[in-house]
């Protein structure tokens, strides 16, 4: 029985001239009227990566998304946890969960869950009765810079408590998003070693802010690190700075790095829209990502914008065919059938 064909998260047939198909695995929404996200509310981040971000603070709901990913064909999204409220974990579940319902996407969703907290099974396990939960993201405590690292504290990659947490992931069948500086890297390549079965993802390319020649040469050391592990994934997404605009140049040099380092079969396009919004617009972003690998062959290409994304998140496997190059015969086949 044939499959009803794919259709994009704006519901039209794939095929829109000059776009990239893609599934987007990494993204957020948020409606600040009915929900509470303390970041976007009333307890703003002092520290956030990217400076001030008051463009953030207003609802950002599928039609939103729609709007910005227009000029390409989104066949299925990943949502990962966008801070809700802490005191109400699974309540952003649930909600997406209805959002889905009625919009047809996210197609998988990055849940939130504690690892070191008392609550933190109840908590998980409550999560993992919903069927869109992939994974989860917990951020471990991190440092603001190198040297005030304080390996061992609690919340951090090597307190026990969080260990035994985490732990949880591997009994449940769910990855992790893991969110940290590059300087906290090689504590995660020993954790992705200590729990070789738990599928684990980097978000953001290791967060290479420093662009400096030290600076990138730092973020390589530690990003060749946690690559060595094999049960660690790739996100390409948000090259955002601080302090400057969003520049092509500087950014094709990150991406290239770390599909270098990690090789392409376990990279994925990420948007981390809307934030990545404060410096670019999705057209630009998916645009320019594309341009950084004109190179690659297609095959490569669908695996990074499509394929491997819905592996690691177990996405409807027809997916991955959506957009995929047509393979040729060989000589060999080829003379085989004649």
């Amino acid at each position: 029985m044939s499959r009803d064909p794919v259709h994009t998260v704006h519901g039209a047939p794939v095929g829109t001239p000059g776009a990239v198909t893609l599934v987007d695995a990494h993204h957020h929404l948020w409606d600040l009227r009915r929900n509470r996200y303390p970041w976007l509310q009333d307890h703003p981040e002092p520290n956030f990566f990217l400076g001030d971000y008051d463009a953030l603070k207003h609802d950002y709901l599928p039609d939103d998304y729609r709007r910005d990913a227009a000029r390409h064909d989104v066949i299925a999204t990943v949502h990962c946890e966008a801070e809700w409220t802490r005191d109400d974990q699974v309540g952003e579940t649930a909600w997406l969960t209805r959002v889905h319902a009625e919009h047809g996407f996210p197609n998988a969703i990055v849940a939130h869950a504690w690892f070191h907290t008392p609550n933190a099974q109840e908590v998980l396990e409550r999560q993992t009765a919903f069927p869109l939960v992939r994974g989860i993201r917990s951020k471990p405590v991190t440092a603001a810079s190198p040297d005030a690292m304080t390996p061992g504290a609690p919340g951090t990659m090597q307190d026990p408590r969080w260990l035994e947490g985490f732990a949880r992931l591997e009994r449940h069948g769910l990855s992790w998003d893991l969110r940290v500086p590059y300087w906290h890297l090689r504590e995660a390549a020993e954790v992705a070693t200590a729990f070789p079965r738990v599928p684990i993802v980097l978000n953001h390319t290791g967060f290479p802010w420093d662009r400096s020649d030290a600076g990138l040469a730092a973020w390589r050391v530690a990003m060749e690190a946690i690559a060595r592990c094999p049960n660690v994934h790739l996100k390409v997404s948000e090259f955002g700075l601080k302090d400057r605009p969003w520049a092509f140049e500087s950014n094709r040099r990150i991406v290239r790095d770390a599909i270098a380092i990690f090789g392409i079969g376990r990279c994925m396009f990420a948007s981390n829209f809307p934030v990545a919004g404060l410096r670019v617009d999705f057209d630009t972003l998916v645009s320019s990502v594309s341009r950084m690998l004109e190179d690659v062959d297609a095959a490569d290409r669908h695996r990074f914008f499509v394929a491997n994304a819905v592996a690691f998140y177990r996405l409807d496997p027809a997916l991955a065919g959506v957009g995929a190059p047509v393979s040729t015969s060989t000589g060999r086949e080829a003379a085989a059938r004649r």
